[in-house]
């Protein structure tokens, strides 16, 4: 099938309803379009379908049609569309956009240009999205899928990028900084162009990558930032051009909401010997973007955390440091525990873990791309630092990321791994780790809004609660959960009656009673949106010999917002309710148990 219609048609009709008329009799042309050259020997504006972008552009031919003329204005239809996203920060990078455009940095499908460019400012591809869009390279059908399962919100090769990023911002700096030095090697004076944000220059690959730049001798890195003053929250102090100007050399700084004295400034540097900075003064807002409100918003159980820890203190007394790398009100913190903002820098977030006194009790609030960056500063946390508790947080968001994360921080050495749902069980984690100082508590948090399940694991967070007992007769079928699968089996098992046993612990310390139940039943079926392979389910498996059928997440979380996660990996409830309901059958048929 045709690569175009198969990624773009379905969510941009999902959109048509969020749509102006004139944007859905648009999308509607577009996408009559692509059914039509989904049909075998078709082709688009004279030319076969072949890479993404190529594609676009023919589509973008044959519908030449332009609904707004400022990229601007697009960035922003974009983000309402979609609802989520960063509008402000692809607002603020803009005029570095279109200079880059201006120069010939931007492919348009040939080669060549005055230099290579590496967006390192990895969530700002909707920026280029939109002026390629005004430009008449894009058209407007995978505007409207931002988020949504069609366009993906962060840079990728596949769109016409030329690098591709997946978690860490600051990466970006190291995939230049690996560009030039490779075009060094082979000989050429061809610069490479980063474009970076303040907010990333604080994690610590792209501090390292810029002293190797430096140490190495390379020549022909132009670094151009947008110091717009913020990460997520406002940075501490102002961008630091002396610590630049002294790794690279040149700095020039240019009005960064000018276009043209950006592309002048860049053009001046692309034209001269050795590597440079451009410090673009810019400004934007907040740093998401929030539709407009239709009435209160629902917190969700991530948010909570800053007022869970306030009342384990309280309830204590104890002595608390929180440190968290810009993503104070992700969790909730503000108003409820004092903590320290290190600004996107995650390795030093644990790092500052390292030489508090033993009893305080030490909290990361961090997030699945930043712990996915900082695992050797976890390991070395977590052999020599007690009472350390680390908020991994979970969004399942527009940025994707690893399905096997939270499985992988419970292969850290002293760690355990917990998914709790329920303030009861997030209380008992924490009250667990004062029993247990040694062994640093992993706390998986949700970033959703659900409710919780009418029992949960507080009383014994190591073991599980029967959600749906197996009652007095042998239970022929049951379900085991992980987390947050238990509150969306919960809610598809309703009327059906299940046998569901939940658990908030990745590792769980059954009951021996529990035990006999599940290995009593002709089918069972563990679930969990963490990852499946060598996680919770495999875990039962491996441990207690039970004959589990695993269902969960096979590959990484897509880049998408969470509500479509959960529909493209089996995890809605209306799914797992058919899952559960074909388990009954399987049992009323008196099948055997069937392994994963």
């Amino acid at each position: 099938m045709n690569t175009l219609h198969d990624r773009f048609a379905g969510p941009a009709r999902a959109a048509l309803p969020r749509l102006t008329p004139a944007e859905s009799a648009v999308v509607l042309r577009e996408l009559e379009r692509l059914e039509r050259s989904a049909r075998p020997g078709a082709v688009l504006d004279g030319r076969s379908p072949g890479p993404l972008l190529d594609g676009l552009r023919a589509l973008a031919g044959e519908v030449p049609e332009r609904l707004y003329t400022d990229s601007a204005d697009v960035l922003l239809r974009m983000h309402e569309i979609a609802g989520s996203g960063n509008l402000q920060s692809n607002l603020s990078s803009l005029p570095l956009v279109r200079a880059c455009f201006e120069l010939g940095l931007v492919p348009d499908g040939g080669e060549g240009g005055p230099a290579e460019l590496i967006v390192g400012r990895g969530h700002i591809a909707p920026a280029f999205y939109a002026e390629h869009y005004v430009r008449g390279d894009l058209p407007f059908t995978p505007l409207a899928t931002l988020h949504q399962g069609g366009l993906t919100g962060v840079v990728d090769r596949e769109l016409g990028f030329r690098n591709t990023m997946r978690y860490s911002l600051g990466v970006g700096v190291a995939q230049a900084v690996s560009l030039a030095w490779e075009l060094t090697r082979r000989g050429t004076d061809r610069k490479v162009v980063c474009l970076a944000g303040d907010g990333e220059l604080h994690e610590g690959v792209a501090f390292e990558a810029l002293r190797f730049a430096h140490d190495v001798g390379l020549t022909n890195l132009v670094l151009v930032v947008d110091a717009n003053a913020k990460g997520i929250e406002p940075l501490a102090k102002p961008i630091n051009t002396g610590y630049l100007a002294a790794y690279l050399g040149r700095l020039m700084e240019a009005d960064g909401r000018d276009e043209w004295a950006v592309q002048a400034a860049l053009g001046a540097l692309l034209s001269l010997p050795g590597p440079s900075v451009l410090v673009c003064r810019t400004s934007k807002g907040e740093h998401s973007f929030r539709p407009a409100a239709r009435g209160p918003a629902r917190p969700s159980f991530a948010a909570g955390a800053g007022r869970m820890l306030a009342r384990h203190r309280e309830r204590t007394g104890r002595e608390m440091a929180v440190f968290t790398p810009d993503l104070a009100a992700r969790f909730g913190l503000r108003g409820h525990v004092p903590y320290t903002n290190t600004g996107l820098a995650e390795t030093l977030t644990v790092g500052m873990t390292l030489s508090l006194p033993q009893d305080t009790l030490k909290v990361v609030a961090t997030d699945a791309m930043y712990y996915m960056d900082s695992l050797s500063m976890l390991t070395e946390a977590t052999t020599s630092v007690r009472n350390l508790l680390v908020l991994a947080g979970r969004s399942w968001g527009a940025w994707g990321g690893a399905h096997n994360a939270t499985n992988l921080l419970g292969l850290l050495l002293h760690t355990k791994v917990y998914e709790p749902v329920t303030a009861a069980e997030f209380a008992a984690c924490l009250a667990r780790l004062g029993r247990d100082p040694a062994t640093t508590h992993v706390v998986s948090m949700v970033d959703a809004a659900f409710d919780p399940p009418g029992e949960d694991c507080s009383a014994d967070i190591d073991s599980g609660v029967w959600l749906t007992p197996p009652g007095v007769e042998r239970a022929d079928a049951a379900v085991v959960t992980f987390g947050y699968a238990g509150v969306l089996v919960d809610e598809a098992n309703r009327g059906l009656g299940v046998p569901h046993l939940h658990c908030a612990a990745l590792t769980p310390r059954l009951a021996p009673a529990d035990l006999a139940v599940l290995r009593g039943c002709r089918r069972l079926l563990s679930v969990e949106y963490n990852g499946a392979r060598g996680g919770f389910g495999e875990g039962l498996r491996a441990r207690h010999l039970l004959p589990v059928e695993v269902h969960g997440v096979r590959r990484d979380i897509a880049r998408q917002v969470h509500a479509r996660q959960l529909p493209l990996h089996g995890m809605a409830p209306d799914m797992l309710r058919e899952r559960l309901a074909r388990l009954l059958e399987s049992r009323e048929a008196g099948h055997a148990p069937a392994h994963a």
